[in-house]
Order: C-alpha cells, then sequence, then structure tokens
C-alpha cells in the first residue's frame, strides 16, 4: 500500500513527542499588577504580565495565542498575546469577576461574576465580546469546564449552590445547595470520559464533599488530617482548604490544606490518603504538569510557589514570585 504525503505527514504529527509543546505555569499575585510566567523545565520565572491590576483567574487558548487574566481593578477579562506578554484587548464584564475556565475548543471563556445576584459571563474568543451572561443562584466564586467539555460549572459561596451549565444551551440543568459555601472544585471522570465526581472544597471546613454527578446529590465528606506536629495553623487569609487537582491518569487527588500549610493526595477512586507534603505557609491553589508528576502550589501567605513532587511528595525547590499568589494554570502551548 502506498503511503501519500498526507498521509506521512499526520504520521510526523502523531510521532511527535510532548516536548514538542511548550509548557508554561501561569501564576496570578492577587495583591499586584502583574502575573509571573514559570518554566517548570527550569522551575523559573520566564516571563511576566504587567500591568492588570488585582489579576484573579486564567486560562489560556488551546491552540497557544493568548492568555485571558480577570481583572478585579477594572471588571474586565484581558486579552494577553503569549508571545509579547501584552495586553491587546480589555473586555467588559457585567460586574466584579472571579475565576474564569475556557471551553475545550477555545471559542468560549466563562467568567465567574462575584456579586449579586450571580452570573456567568460567556466571552466569545473570536469576536473578544461578551455575548450572554448566565444567571444562577448566587454570586460565582470559581467557573470549570468538565473534563468531557459539555458542562460548565459554577460555585457560589453566598448561596452556598453548585450549578451545572450545558455548554450547547448555555442554559443551566441542574444544581445542588449545600450547607457550606461553595470552593474550589476538582472532576473524576467515567471510563468513557463522562463526569463521574465533583470535588468540592467548602467554607469553613479543611477537607472537601464529594457529589455524584448522576445523582447530583452530596455521598462523601473528607476531612483532611489534622496539623502536624510543631507546625502552627494558619488562621487569617482565605478558606481552610482551598485548590484541588487531578492526574492527568485519573489516579490521584491533590488538595490544598490553607490552615495546614500542606498538601496531601489521595487515591481516586479509593480516596485513601496517600500522603503529605508542607509547602509554603497558606496554600491557596494548585496545578499539575501534564504528566502528572509534579504540583505547582500558590503559597499566598509566603509569595511563592512550591514545585512537590508527587511520587515521593518532597519538595523539589519553592519559586519567589508576586504578591499574594493565588489562581494558577497549567498552558500548553504548542
Amino acid at each position: 500500500m502506498t503511503c501519500t504525503p498526507k498521509k506521512r505527514y499526520l504520521g510526523l504529527l502523531l510521532a511527535l513527542p510532548l516536548a514538542a509543546s511548550t509548557v508554561r505555569i501561569i501564576q496570578t499575585n492577587s495583591a499586584g499588577d502583574n502575573v509571573s510566567i514559570i518554566d517548570p523545565a527550569t522551575n523559573k520565572v520566564v516571563g511576566v504580565i504587567k500591568g492588570i491590576e488585582v489579576n484573579h483567574g486564567a486560562a489560556a487558548a488551546p491552540d497557544g495565542s493568548r492568555y485571558y487574566i480577570s481583572n478585579e481593578a477594572e471588571s474586565t477579562l484581558d486579552v494577553v498575546d503569549t508571545k509579547s506578554l501584552k495586553v491587546t484587548r480589555s473586555i467588559p464584564l457585567s460586574g466584579h469577576p472571579n475565576n474564569i475556565s475556557i471551553s475545550k475548543d477555545g471559542r468560549r471563556v466563562y467568567v465567574a461574576i462575584a456579586q449579586a445576584p450571580g452570573a456567568v459571563d460567556v466571552i466569545d474568543t473570536t469576536s473578544q465580546e461578551r455575548v450572554k451572561s448566565i444567571p444562577v443562584k448566587g454570586a460565582v466564586h470559581n467557573t470549570y469546564v468538565t473534563p468531557d467539555g459539555k458542562y460548565v460549572v459554577a460555585g457560589s459561596i453566598p448561596s452556598k449552590t453548585v450549578t451545572v451549565i450545558d455548554v450547547q444551551s448555555e442554559i443551566p440543568v441542574w444544581s445542588l445547595t449545600m450547607d457550606k459555601g461553595i470552593r474550589p472544585m476538582a472532576f473524576a471522570t467515567n471510563a468513557d470520559g463522562s463526569t463521574k465526581w465533583i470535588f468540592v472544597q467548602l467554607s469553613g471546613f479543611n477537607g472537601f464533599a464529594v457529589v455524584d454527578f448522576a445523582t447530583q446529590k452530596e455521598i462523601n465528606r473528607i476531612k483532611l488530617p489534622d496539623i502536624s506536629s510543631g507546625k502552627e495553623p494558619v488562621m487569617e487569609g482565605g478558606n481552610e482548604s482551598h485548590g484541588m487537582a487531578i492526574t492527568s491518569d485519573g489516579k490521584t487527588l491533590v488538595v490544598n490544606s490553607r490552615v495546614n500549610s500542606a498538601i496531601y493526595t489521595y487515591s481516586l477512586p479509593a480516596l485513601k490518603l496517600l500522603g503529605s507534603a508542607d509547602v509554603g505557609m497558606a496554600p491557596d491553589w494548585v496545578t499539575l504538569t501534564p504528566d502528572g508528576k509534579r504540583a505547582y502550589v500558590a503559597n499566598a501567605g509566603s509569595n511563592s510557589v512550591s514545585v512537590i513532587d508527587i511520587t515521593s511528595m518532597k519538595e523539589v525547590t519553592r519559586i519567589p514570585v508576586g504578591q499574594v499568589p493565588k489562581r494558577n494554570i497549567t498552558a500548553v502551548l504548542p
């Protein structure tokens, strides 16, 4: 059988190693006007996005052309060119923003509007305009796109409500009101890639709840270990447990404890405690490398990012960044 030029080209693309892509950790610094860009190959800050006051959430375009940063000072979504690291457009929002997420195809950015009555702003990334505000119950703290790309999930602290929005219709399809405010979330999947569980961190709780996506009910609640002997708890700042992520193989859940200044790993689906590691003061968010081998933990109280080897649960290094680092993401740039 003759191999056509097109088939040879496709075969070459499939054979390219992951290293052909550039991986960056995008670290927002909530008390400053800059965003730190970390190269996980060297664990150095290799770039800084300047001029975004009180930056909060971040997302990256799948084609590697843009970063999107929510700007709390101006109530805008700022569009950043990934090569120049310059803001090219500031898109007005319907209200004060918090965290953001992006659709799998990169055509929509979903912005949490953190003021009453509550909404998720929808940004069309082609026109770079706000095209819709989806009403939800309560001011929104975080938005997420489920791993299968079918739903946007919004969490509200004041209304204690998780709202699940269909991506196609951009209409809420179900919601769950819990007993505490909704903080960060993460998602476990079924074998077919659909959403199995939502892990939900809650206001005033050093741990997380497990919500079954199919039944739309809480099925478990896990308290993190007590603080280790000799450590002082962090009593000021954000929520007791803030920031979660799941490794790319779906086998490990990584959970921050701000009050313990530590991270913990749990096996999936058994939710058995695997290990822990001390990090900087008051960890507020965590993101993982694409291979799931390292965690980058934003230390809001130490102005640093801890790099944790997940297998050994040891801190590899600690990277100085800007003032009060909170949200971070992993960007894969083709």
